[in-house]
């Protein structure tokens, strides 16, 4: 997968299809969305694009007293990666940036500079300066092909973002990992004393002591006053799934 920061050199597309948004957990609700823009990349032989922000639009606007991440810009890659998404184009959000019009973000970002032919987007997308694009303006809009893809939910149980924190807050993480579709994923380095340092924004679990897998290998951590241990790996980068 490449990862590609800012537009000023884009990458050849030759037919590509996009998708844009936070993706926070990469969960299954997002995993709707994401299937489809590969399938669809594949099918027309093109590429498979998530537009993504960073830093977080809440953190440009002052607006992050209380922001809590379910996945870090690396670990959101990661699951992308797996997903199979060709290129990640990172937004660098900025205060012009959110003043950006939303026929301006489609026809000098989208169009202009990726080339996008097809933008799949889910059933409560906004865009562009105050949210004001949406899927109406898209269709109205009509340079792009627009497929809109309906909520998703789990035997009537709507998935998203703010459910899987709630779970995580209690402490359950096998419901977050039934929600997310995947394993909770944290990662950090570790010093001496066996604490992980994690993004400022990362959401961890209740306190508590929990099975983890470490680099692969079961282990235990705990989080005790907002702080992540655990006493198998030392000064070196680490990958925790709960």
């Amino acid at each position: 997968m490449n990862v590609v920061w800012g537009f000023d050199n884009p990458p050849f597309l030759r037919n590509a299809v996009a998708t844009v948004g936070s993706y926070d957990g990469v969960h299954r609700g997002h995993r709707i969305l994401l299937d489809e823009v590969v399938r669809r990349a594949k099918e027309c032989n093109g590429e498979s694009i998530v537009l993504t922000f960073e830093p977080h639009p809440r953190i440009t606007l002052g607006n992050d007293e209380g922001l809590q991440l379910l996945s870090t810009f690396e670990e959101k890659c990661a699951l992308l990666e797996e997903i199979g998404i060709d290129y990640v184009v990172v937004i660098p959000f900025d205060r012009e940036f959110s003043q950006l019009s939303r026929e301006a973000f489609i026809d000098d970002y989208l169009i202009g500079k990726l080339n996008i032919k097809q933008l799949i987007v889910g059933y409560n997308h906004h865009f562009g300066h105050n949210k004001e694009g949406n899927h109406s303006f898209l269709l109205q809009h009509g340079t792009l092909q627009v497929v809109e893809i309906a909520q998703y939910t789990d035997n009537g149980n709507k998935i998203s973002s703010t459910t899987i924190r709630k779970a995580l807050h209690e402490g359950d993480t096998a419901l977050a990992r039934q929600m997310l579709g995947h394993s909770y994923k944290i990662i950090g380095k570790c010093d001496e004393s066996g604490a992980v340092a994690i993004d400022r924004y990362k959401l961890l679990p209740r306190e508590g002591i929990y099975n983890a897998t470490i680099n692969g290998e079961e282990a235990q951590c705990e989080i005790r006053n907002g702080v992540l241990s655990q006493r198998k790996y030392f000064t070196q980068k680490i990958e925790i799934e709960l």
